[in-house]
Parts: structure tokens; sequence; C-alpha cells
């Protein structure tokens, strides 16, 4: 076992030394990284640890922090029943928009990318324009609005389905499933975009050369040649995907209010915004931020694996 462990130490010895030497050679790159490092650690890494390390205090902006253990994680998991809410709108809201968004996303830019140029950019840019227009939320407002002057509400009492309005946007039963709906129109974003671009970038010679090594239909071609080539857009637009989908906090405050009724529209994000900008209490907005970022690097990691099996 001695004998194992110098030899393991030697090696990890040899590969830092080789690794030095080749980091030496390639100095005048890692110049040119440098500034990015620089603005990368300064605005992404050190917020991260910042806020996991204001996790573990109060922490109110006018006062310096004080510690105090766990305590935060464990008053919003035993104690905090509007977070565990939230937590439990948000899974939901993950769950529905973010498989039905990813997958609508892909094969509208797998049917745009069959249509000639001109149309093909046309038709990016009515599907990609409400991801961008911030009029979406007035637009299902006044579709949804609680009185017979809303569109659905006319519609569905002109068939006779309803006798009097219904209160979508304050009624419990119904915020959830519009938020949702809303989310979905808005989800051919920047994971939509990548996917036209990965689509376009395939060479055509390789389905001819599928064809001749024995693909019959087109859903062989997706699966063997297509899909294979956009594995990085594939990941990257997972990744646009689950943050969108676990970020969700403008469309239920813009359409239910904030605070919405019965808490029926609560995210994690909005209970962040909440505790962070309304109460100022940092340190616990730092543990709903924690909790958050965790989540997503679960779902991130899950995707990745069930992604590398795609074409194998």
């Amino acid at each position: 076992m001695k004998e194992f462990f110098s030899k393991y130490i030697a090696l990890r010895k040899h590969n830092m030394q080789v690794a030095w030497k080749k980091a030496k050679r390639s100095k005048n790159c890692y110049l040119f990284l440098l500034p990015f490092a620089i603005l990368f650690a300064m605005f992404y890494i050190f917020p991260v640890v910042a806020s996991i390390y204001f996790s573990f205090t109060y922490y109110n902006i006018l006062e310096p922090p004080r510690f105090l253990g766990f305590s935060n994680y464990i008053n919003l998991i035993l104690q905090d029943d509007v977070f565990l809410i939230g937590l439990k709108n948000t899974l939901i809201i993950a769950i529905v928009t973010g498989p039905l968004g990813y997958i609508m996303s892909f094969l509208f830019a797998w049917l745009i990318n069959e249509l000639p140029r001109m149309v093909r950019s046309v038709a990016v840019i009515i599907f990609y324009a409400p991801s961008i227009a911030g009029t979406c939320y007035t637009i299902f407002s006044i579709f949804f609005r609680g009185d017979a002057y809303g569109y659905v509400n006319a519609f569905l009492q002109n068939i006779g389905v309803i006798d009097t309005p219904i209160l979508w946007l304050i009624n419990p039963a119904y915020m959830l499933p519009i938020c949702m709906i809303v989310i979905l129109w808005m989800s051919l974003g920047t994971g939509f975009l990548s996917f036209v671009a990965g689509l376009q970038g395939i060479d055509g010679s390789q389905y001819e050369a599928g064809y001749m090594d024995g693909i019959k239909n087109r859903w062989q071609e997706l699966w063997y040649i297509t899909l294979p080539n956009m594995k990085p857009m594939l990941l990257f637009g997972a990744v646009m995907t689950i943050t969108q989908s676990f970020g969700v906090c403008d469309v239920t405050m813009a359409l239910c209010g904030y605070p919405s009724t019965d808490y029926a529209a609560r995210t994690i994000v909005t209970h962040l915004f909440d505790y962070g900008y309304s109460r100022f209490e940092m340190g616990y907005a730092c543990a709903i931020a924690t909790i958050l970022f965790l989540l997503m690097i679960l779902c991130n990691k899950a995707i990745q694996s069930l992604l590398r099996r795609v074409g194998t």
C-alpha cells in the first residue's frame, strides 16, 4: 500500500510538472485570457461564493453580517410554508414547461430548417419575437381579464360554457396553468436560435452517406445524424431551458400580482425577490438563492447524462 501511494504521488508530481511546462509555453495565451478571467471571477464566481457565505448569516445591509450557522436553511425547510409553496410551484413549472419548451424549440427549429431561405428567416423572427417582446404580459392579461370584456370569458359566455365571468388571474385554481401557458409561449428563446444555427451547420454530405449506409426515413436521419451532430447545441439549449424554467418570476408577478392570491403563483425567485428587495433580509435571501443554485446544478447534471446517450 505504501508503494502504491508513493507511485501515485510521484505520478501526480510528474503530471503537475508537465502541466506547468505547458502553461509556461502558452503564457501569451493566458495573458490574452486574463481580462476575461478577471471579469468572470468578479461578476460570476465571487457573487456565488459571497452568496453562499451570506446564506449562513443574518445580514440586512445596514449592519455587519452575524453568523447563524444553518438557521436560515432550517427555517426555510421546516418553518417557511410560503417557500415550500414556491418550491412546489417552481418544480411544477420546471417539469411541465422545461421539457415541453425544449422539445417545442427543437421541433420548430427542425421544421423551419426545411423551409426556403427567405421564408426561414421570416419564420425565425416570428417564432423568436414573443421571447423578447415585453408586451406578452399585457396581451395575455387582456385575454384572461376577470370581467366580460376579457376575450376568453367573452368567448366562453358566447358559446354557453359559463354564465358569469371567471376571475382567471385571481382564482388560485387557474393562476399557475395560465402562467405556464405564457411561459411556453415565450419559451422559443436563445435555445431555439442555437438549434436553428446547429441545423444549418450540419454538412449535407452526411445525410447522403447515411442513406447509402441504410438510413430509411427522416426519423432515423434525425436520431443517427442530426442529433449527434447537435450535441453542443442541445446541451446549450438544455442549460438555457433550465435557467428559464427555474428563474420564473416576471410572468407570475406581472399576471397574478405580488403577492398572488394564497401564494398560488409564488415561485422560488419571487420568494427571493420578496426577502432580498422588499424586506432586505439578505442572509435569508442568499439561502434561497443557494438552494435554487443547487437545484439547477442537479438538473443540469441529469440532463447532461441523458444527452450523452443521444445517437448512441
